[in-house]
């Protein structure tokens, strides 16, 4: 394609994302038919005078969208109509659904215990929780019936309570509540990046994020973890020849693989992003629970970092209740992204959490749901003894390296047969990695009772001992 350039002249945003929308747009009218080959992005760049990085992050959405194809040492070339319908609609960049859901079964049956997941348990809190609706049904009629157009202070003051930790005290006024810890993340990403943009994850993280992520337009970086954490020699590695605009990290409990940064290496991530103006998303939902001391990534990088937190483990998952402490004049941006995402925060769920935390019968929640967290695990410890699962005191799961011949689907599925859900390492994997653990977790904080943790972990138990040779699947 010698005679085409695409016109820049009208449109806002990065000169990137123009530029891929002015391709999509001429692939639309016909200006760009099927098959044809797009100037090489050395001779593009010259000639619209732009950079070939522009270029290339232009050719890389176009390929996200569906619209071209790539091939080393042959260029880049417009899809036919036909191959483009399979990927989805062009006007909305549809991409396609495997994967999106992870390994996780989207209804799961009944009758079957629930060790996937990791919400708090059940002490009796719903009580409390009770009387807290009773009181704002009584007390605030008109804004329950209504949309939220007024956030109070304490709003604010609860978030930044519940998120101050290990020394860093977020002020009220970088708070922006949320529908829960993972809305809080999407909002981050969907405010502070474009379409086409990086986001760095480990390999093995909270991948619904990265899943989410991809929904919107991102792409997903990986870069290497070992037992403390985020590598960060690669993270230099992958921030300097990548570019990323953001990365996401969990550096106290780490899911699934309860790792814990040490101080040397949080500050170390945190000068790296800021060497190479890269935004942090730290995910600190499992902090509520920790007891380590060490300080935040938020208390070395403030500038840079979003600490995301909430209730969803350590009080009620059902409360969605989340915040995010925002850089210093981004909150505003990231409470308005919120509410394109969501659809807005309902009065009545981020009154509720609010008046859980100023009033500290949050705190004495997360202090019983500690508590119980730490009968359960002595439990599934004491019976998985022999298989030395990785565990943390407070943190409701275990991260149980598989003996041979065993691989994590295989046992996920022998488990299932066996009434027990569990995540194989799969439902981590924020990538396409060729890494394998062979392990899995196990969560003990959302089934009934002790006496499910005993059943299920002794079900567990049985299939490490009996091997492959007891276990057998038709179909």
């Amino acid at each position: 394609m010698t005679n085409w350039l695409p016109d820049l002249s009208s449109g806002t945003g990065p000169l990137y994302l123009r530029l891929a929308d002015r391709i999509e747009a001429d692939i639309g009218e016909g200006v760009l038919a099927g098959g044809a080959k797009l100037p090489p992005q050395r001779d593009l760049a010259y000639d619209i005078g732009v950079t070939v990085g522009t270029v290339g992050r232009a050719y890389a959405l176009l390929r996200e969208r569906g619209l071209v194809s790539g091939e080393v040492g042959r260029g880049t070339y417009v899809r036919d109509r036909d191959e483009t319908a399979v990927v989805g609609p062009v006007a909305t960049g549809t991409p396609p659904l495997d994967g999106i859901s992870g390994t996780r079964l989207l209804d799961p049956p009944t009758g079957k215990l629930r060790f996937d997941s990791t919400a708090a348990p059940d002490i009796g809190q719903t009580g409390t929780i009770g009387t807290i609706v009773a009181e704002i049904l009584r007390d605030h009629p008109d804004e329950v019936s209504s949309y939220t157009r007024r956030f109070p202070d304490h709003w604010f003051v609860g978030g930044a309570r519940w998120l101050a930790r290990n020394g860093f005290e977020p002020a009220p006024r970088t708070v922006v509540p949320t529908l829960g810890a993972h809305a809080a993340i999407v909002s981050v990403i969907a405010a502070m990046t474009s379409p086409g943009d990086s986001i760095v994850f480990e390999n093995l993280t909270y991948s619904q994020v990265a899943r989410s992520a991809g929904l919107i337009g991102r792409r997903t970086v990986l870069v290497g973890s070992d037992d403390d954490g985020m590598r960060p020699d690669d993270f230099e590695h992958v921030c300097a020849q990548r570019h990323p605009r953001m990365a996401f990290l969990m550096p106290t409990a780490q899911n699934p693989t309860l790792a814990n940064m040490p101080l040397a290496r949080r500050r170390e991530i945190a000068e790296i992003a800021r060497r190479h103006n890269v935004w942090l998303i730290e995910d600190d939902l499992y902090g509520a629970l920790s007891d380590d001391p060490t300080p935040l990534v938020a208390s070395f990088a403030p500038e840079r970092t979003f600490l995301i937190g909430g209730l969803s483990k350590s009080v009620a998952a059902g409360v969605r209740g989340g915040w995010v402490a925002c850089p210093t004049h981004h909150a505003q941006r990231v409470r308005v992204a919120h509410k394109m995402v969501t659809g807005g925060m309902p009065f009545l769920l981020a009154e509720l959490c609010a008046r859980l935390v100023v009033s500290g019968q949050a705190g004495d929640i997360r202090a019983r749901c500690i508590e119980e967290n730490n009968a359960r695990l002595a439990i599934a410890r004491a019976a998985l003894a022999r298989f030395e699962p990785v565990s943390r005191p407070n943190i409701p799961f275990l991260w149980l390296a598989l003996p041979e011949p065993w691989l994590s689907g295989t046992f996920k599925k022998a488990a299932f047969e066996e009434g027990v859900l569990i995540d194989d390492e799969d439902e981590f994997k924020a990538g396409r990695t060729g890494q394998a653990l062979h392990r899995v977790r196990i969560g003990v904080s959302a089934v009934r009772n002790r006496d499910d943790v005993t059943t299920g972990v002794e079900a567990i138990r049985r299939l490490l001992e009996g091997g492959r040779a007891g276990y057998d699947s038709f179909g």
